[in-house]
């Protein structure tokens, strides 16, 4: 692996990680982000939080990178509804509208950069 790669690589996994402990430490944030016809927002929120920070580690270690590289794509699918809800029901006031609609696509630059490491 180059050493572009190697950063990128870390990078990645730092941030999933951070992004899992920020649902744990700004919880009402994703939960008022969570889409209303999606139950147990509370264990939804723990669990993707969870998630990001399992399969962010896991991109750390050669044995577990490629199933967490697909975790984290399976997981940018899952999360993409809440993102469109961000975006289209008027509660996030204090973001700006351009940055939450440009997230939309964001995710699909995030897959694929997920997909590198499969």
């Amino acid at each position: 692996m180059s050493t572009v790669e190697s950063i990128g690589l870390y990078l990645a996994a730092a941030i999933y990680i951070f992004a899992g402990i920020m649902h744990f430490t700004n919880e009402r944030f994703y939960i008022k982000a969570m889409p209303p016809y999606i139950p147990y927002h509370k264990a939804m929120v723990q669990l993707s939080g969870m998630a990001e920070i399992v399969l962010g580690a896991g991109l750390l270690l050669p044995a577990t990178r490629t199933y967490a590289a697909w975790g984290i794509i399976v997981l940018l699918i899952a999360v993409f509804p809440a993102n469109v809800y961000m975006a289209t029901s008027g509660k996030f006031h204090r973001m700006p509208q351009l940055l939450l609609w440009l997230r939309l696509p964001l995710q699909f630059l995030l897959i694929g950069w997920a997909y590198l490491y499969t």
